[in-house]
């Protein structure tokens, strides 16, 4: 296996597929674990709060790359359809959202503080003609242009950004770790929320995922959290584009649409 680092011969760095190259199963003799390639030092609290797999070890490589070890898990990750209906989900994203010491953690880390108009502005700029000229995805983004939700940097607090199936292992010891956090932000809970319920969650149910996440649902919140589903849709739309993958794109614009049906 070619590589562009130098680690410790005694290990075999496997490549786990369909990732970036940042990611690898360690095997050393008997012990195997998960290796990612300069990872955020915001996982060492993760682990310690129970939210990520526990870490193992961390080790500087001698071109400067940060490897970070966490304990491989056999298990898998959640169906879509379980997301929704999983109370130990509502469980860590509570946890998550209402840490101090994470949202501490990631504003010493300089993490990016993300509102509602960062999230519209990085769809729009550089927008590619193909999407502009779509006109539901115009309808929608105007839509979500006219009705900006209140951003309070107060109410900001420690984000996943990326809460979907794939991010949720469940160990085959039954429990559930959120994983990945290359997309950790500083932002409303919302966001969080939006792709969760946005996703998962049928629009009737969400008032009680809400109160068995501890908040009442009221008229300005499911607002809030239909505003950043679709904002969330409209990005991983452009992604998928850029990508070239218009098969998945084409399966985000039929679920945007679930919750906004013009």
């Amino acid at each position: 296996m070619s590589m562009d680092f130098q680690f410790d011969k005694n290990w075999h760095l496997q490549p786990i597929n369909g990732d970036s190259g940042n990611t690898y199963m360690g095997i050393k003799g008997s012990e195997k674990v998960f290796i990612k390639r300069n990872s955020s030092p915001f996982l060492a609290v993760l682990s310690r709060e129970g939210i990520a797999p526990k870490l193992v070890w961390t080790r500087r490589t001698s071109n400067g790359d940060v490897l970070t070890a966490q304990e491989w898990l056999e298990g898998d990750v959640l169906e879509a359809s379980e997301v929704g209906n999983r109370l130990d989900v509502v469980r860590i994203m509570h946890h998550l959202h209402h840490s101090e010491s994470l949202k501490m953690m990631l504003y010493r880390l300089e993490v990016a503080e993300v509102s509602a108009f960062d999230l519209l502005r990085n769809y729009a700029q550089d927008l590619p003609n193909e999407l502009q000229s779509n006109k539901y995805l115009l309808r929608v983004f105007r839509f979500l242009e006219d009705h900006l939700p209140e951003s309070y940097v107060s109410h900001y607090c420690a984000c996943h950004g990326d809460a979907t199936n794939r991010n949720w292992l469940l160990s085959k010891e039954e429990r559930l770790y959120l994983v990945d956090w290359d997309a950790t932000k500083l932002a409303d809970p919302a966001l969080d929320l939006g792709i969760i319920l946005g996703r998962y969650v049928p629009l009737e149910s969400w008032p009680s995922w809400l109160n068995a996440y501890g908040v009442k649902s009221t008229k300005r919140l499911l607002e809030k959290i239909s505003w950043y589903s679709a904002m969330d849709y409209l990005l991983r739309i452009r992604t998928e584009y850029e990508k070239h993958d218009y098969q998945q794109m084409n399966a985000e614009i039929l679920k945007l649409k679930r919750i906004f049906a013009y």
